[in-house]
């Protein structure tokens, strides 16, 4: 899309949201400034008949429905954080997550049968109507001509233009902020609004989903947290998925939580466990846990779904999350602080020990309350306060990351009002600090440190420079023997690691 497009559809998008009184709602007005407050007046009086129809939550959904698929994936984000926003506001966003307007089971039939270029007779015994529609496709129920019973995922038609035409309209947008926003700029909007992009781009490959679910389901299998159904690979194409049935009732459902024998400690406490186990122990996560995409069943099981988006942490990011999480839970706020600091989260510049006084102040109050009993909100603000007052920036990096933190901890919280996610996440945390940071680990990690080395000086002494090589008068060039004798001690000790730690 051209730059002029890309602008005049950002304004289209004010201006949605304008007539739809979705922008600074009049029934918050209560809380404005005087500024906002006159602004919020005159923005009233342009917005239509229909900004008198319904609560702003309804107004705001019905806003992001129209605005396309980024802006629906926004709205699901803010209906899991009742909490922030309310009830009655999560409530009116929470048909974004899988109620929208579905397209006719006949396109949808058509679409199968070009993505996997068979007719659909030839792999499904019957394929019904459509039973979820969320922002980018809908699910249809089918049964497999074996009499398994699956579901199939089918891309909306047109939606890879749509998502093209939203990122523009975001990147322009980021683009703007970044420019005439300063006190954004710590957020970092052009990286925040690429990572939203290119997270966005990937969903429109189902291949990549069914890799992504077929690899989560693995990775929960070793703990049981959560479970991932079943890949059926004859049914994958680039625009069509199929799985196996999901067990039990869509978070998304009313009743889900009051189904017979459901144990909700025990959910809410398997779904933290389920994520941080994930990211920790094998850094690759379900970065899109809404009520929505998890299914429940007695006593405490979770299913997840919709694998479209993927997070993954590289092994230093995994150790700076334990080791903070790990300090938060032993209230040892001067080794999260320096934690921050040697992750490069808050600028050299400042003071360590500052700093973990400012963290003090806000996991002291929350530590151990019951989430009923913490006012996320106020959290959250006194959060944002001090990342400006020490000059952090957004890590474009870790957005999957931050983002489904505040998802899971939402829904925990939706589930078990009177959740602890530090006692929850403890034992995950724990167990991690204890494999990866003992001594043996440490141990271990010399051995493949030691060994890796060893394979890089067996491949440069095969394979010599051909350049030639600079050596100083002070020190006198080693013969090649002695690298020998270096290897073989290298070697040496990480045979004798491996032997010490099993």
């Amino acid at each position: 899309m051209s730059g002029p497009a890309a602008f005049g559809r950002l304004v289209g998008a004010g201006w949605t949201l304008l007539r739809n009184d979705a922008l600074l709602p009049r029934e918050l007005r209560d809380l404005y400034p005087p500024v906002v407050l006159t602004l919020s007046k005159a923005l009233h009086l342009m917005a239509g008949r229909q900004a008198a129809q319904g609560r702003p939550g309804e107004r705001l959904a019905r806003s992001l429905e129209r605005l396309g698929p980024v802006a629906i994936k926004l709205g699901q984000l803010l209906s899991t954080r009742a909490d922030i926003f309310g009830a009655e506001f999560a409530e009116d966003l929470a048909r974004l997550k899988d109620r929208l307007e579905p397209f006719p089971t006949a396109i949808a039939r058509a679409e199968v049968e070009h993505a996997l270029g068979r007719p659909i007779e030839t792999l499904y015994a019957s394929f019904g109507e459509p039973v979820a529609g969320a922002s980018l496709a809908q699910a249809h129920e089918a049964v497999l001509l074996d009499g398994r019973k699956v579901a199939v995922k089918v891309l909306r038609p047109g939606i890879a233009r749509r998502v093209g035409e939203d990122a523009e309209v975001l990147a322009l947008a980021a683009r703007l902020i970044d420019r005439w926003v300063r006190p954004a700029r710590r957020l970092e909007p052009r990286g925040f609004a690429a990572a939203v992009i290119r997270a966005a781009l990937l969903e429109l490959d189902l291949r990549l989903e069914a890799a992504g679910c077929d690899e989560l389901g693995e990775v929960m299998g070793h703990d049981g947290y959560m479970r991932a159904p079943a890949v059926v690979w004859e049914g994958v194409g680039k625009r069509v998925l199929t799985l196996e049935w999901a067990q039990g009732w869509p978070l998304s459902d009313a009743e889900a939580l009051t189904q017979p024998g459901l144990d909700r400690k025990l959910l809410a406490v398997n779904l933290i466990r389920a994520f941080l186990s994930q990211a920790l122990d094998h850094g690759v996560f379900h970065a899109d846990l809404h009520e929505g995409n998890l299914f429940v069943a007695a006593p405490a099981r979770l299913t997840a779904v919709d694998y479209g988006i993927v997070g993954r942490l590289s092994a230093p990011e995994r150790r700076y999350l334990a080791e903070i999480l790990w300090g938060f839970l032993q209230r040892d706020y001067p080794r999260v602080a320096q934690v921050h600091f040697d992750a490069g989260y808050v600028p050299a510049g400042h003071s360590v020990a500052a700093f973990a006084q400012a963290l003090r102040a806000v996991g002291g109050p929350v530590f151990g309350r019951a989430a009923s009993e913490v006012p996320m909100s106020r959290v959250l603000t006194q959060l944002f306060e001090i990342t400006a007052l020490y000059d952090m920036r957004l890590r474009p990096e870790l957005v999957l990351l931050q983002k489904t933190m505040m998802t899971v901890e939402g829904v925990a919280r939706r589930i078990d009002p009177d959740h602890d996610i530090w006692a929850a996440a403890d034992p995950v945390v724990r167990r991690w600090m204890l494999r990866e940071l003992s001594p043996p680990a440490r141990i271990r990690r010399f051995a493949e440190e030691a060994q890796a080395a060893l394979r890089n000086l067996a491949r440069l002494v095969e394979n010599p420079p051909r350049a030639p090589v600079v050596v100083t008068p002070t020190l006198p060039a080693r013969p090649r023997w002695l690298w020998f004798v270096l290897g073989a001690l290298a070697a040496g000790a990480a045979f004798v690691a491996r032997g010490v730690i099993g």
